[in-house]
């Protein structure tokens, strides 16, 4: 592992973290929650069109699309210092993140003019339509079909797990337009409103209160020829390259699981626990210990991945490692503030936490599927029988 930060990226945080100085507002600040209501949501695009004209909301994008063409060490001093300052994310995170850059690949001049200035400000807001049912993990195994009609595409099946598909106002869609090829062709990617005739949401209501996932249904919708994204039958080349740049974003759980680290340390210093303060206590002093060094080792993770990649060489096997080392460190902290805070933590922020702990496992890609993935594609294991 070996990098530092450059000056430019230096000279970049002193100019963002004025920036942010100057314009985040306790308005902004204090956004707490996911924005499917509609004034959370007004505030949210205020947020992200400040950012946007200022340069700030997607800085990795080319300058021609409203980027900055950020060096991989100025986007991580972008993520830091957002973390630092305790902004609120960005109103179109799967849009800017993962469907534009595919767009900017795939998309003709006139889908890159029609959408990538309005994601970039928020007025368009993206979803991924691409786990069903019978096809999560295994995502070739999609069924969604589009049958070619004339001059559009007419589209049936079922889509879940869809974050954001509530709010969304476009939809990144796979769908197999040749059920008889084999399972990783005949797929196509179409670029979808979800306001088309057709189209139904359903959210799913996590045991949090929140209606952050959704179920999107799709019968006899129409979806003009101009809007497939890449060629016909290709589309799972488009869907890699999506989800290229969602995992990239792991290099960042760091610093949200590290600051709850610290939360977590600095209650057991304040509760007491049998008439003293629970971190004097020797058993959970360790447990603090732990989770305390894991949470440098996702780090160490991070960097190791930035490392690589200042250096030419894509993001490897500390992506997949970095899920599973997030994913288990979210579980054993809901474990261990239940164990500082006793029932208290069920409560409030920490009992919302501690619910939500459950979903990481799941979140991103299975926790199983992602073991499988280290042991053949990193430690070289063969397949079981």
């Amino acid at each position: 592992m070996d990098f530092s930060y450059s000056p430019e990226a230096e000279a970049f945080r002193t100019e963002f973290r004025a920036w942010l100085d100057d314009h985040l507002t306790d308005r902004y600040r204090d956004f707490v929650g996911f924005f499917d209501e509609p004034e959370k949501l007004a505030t949210m695009r205020e947020w992200n069109a400040l950012l946007a004209d200022a340069g700030y909301a997607a800085i990795s994008w080319p300058e021609e699309y409203g980027g900055r063409g950020a060096s991989v060490m100025e986007q991580m001093v972008w993520a830091e210092e957002m973390h630092r300052a305790e902004a609120p994310p960005t109103l179109n995170p799967i849009g800017l993140a993962n469907i534009a850059p595919t767009i900017m690949h795939y998309g003709t001049d006139e889908q890159k003019l029609e959408y990538l200035p309005k994601m970039l400000r928020g007025d368009h807001i993206w979803c991924q339509g691409f786990s069903e049912p019978d096809a999560g993990s295994d995502l070739a195994g999609l069924k969604t079909s589009a049958v070619l009609d004339g001059d559009s595409y007419v589209v049936n099946g079922q889509k879940v797990w869809n974050t954001f598909g509530n709010i969304a106002t476009h939809c990144e869609l796979l769908v197999r337009t040749d059920p008889d090829a084999a399972k990783h062709q005949g797929i196509t990617c179409l670029i979808v409103a979800m306001d088309a005739p057709g189209v139904e949401v359903k959210p799913l209501v996590t045991i949090t209160g929140e209606r952050e996932f959704n179920e999107i249904f799709f019968t006899d919708v129409r979806v003009p020829i101009e809007n497939r994204l890449g060629p016909e039958h290709e589309g799972w080349r488009v869907a890699i390259t999506t989800l290229t740049h969602e995992r990239a974003g792991v290099a960042n759980l760091h610093l949200s699981v590290r600051k709850k680290v610290a939360e977590i340390i600095d209650l057991a210093r304040q509760t007491d626990v049998e008439g003293r303060p629970a971190v004097e206590d020797p058993v959970l002093r360790q447990r603090l210990a732990k989770v305390y060094m894991e949470g440098e080792l996702l780090k160490l993770l991070a960097w190791r991945a930035v490392s690589g990649m200042l250096h030419g060489r894509e993001s490897g096997p500390e992506s997949s490692v970095a899920k599973l080392v997030w994913s288990d460190l979210e579980q054993e902290l809901a474990e261990v503030v239940g164990d500082v805070l006793g029932p208290a933590a069920n409560e409030g922020r920490w009992g919302q936490s501690r619910v939500y702990a459950r979903a990481y496992p799941l979140v991103g890609g299975t926790t199983q599927v992602n073991k499988n993935v280290v042991a053949q594609r990193v430690l070289g294991l063969p397949r079981g029988a």
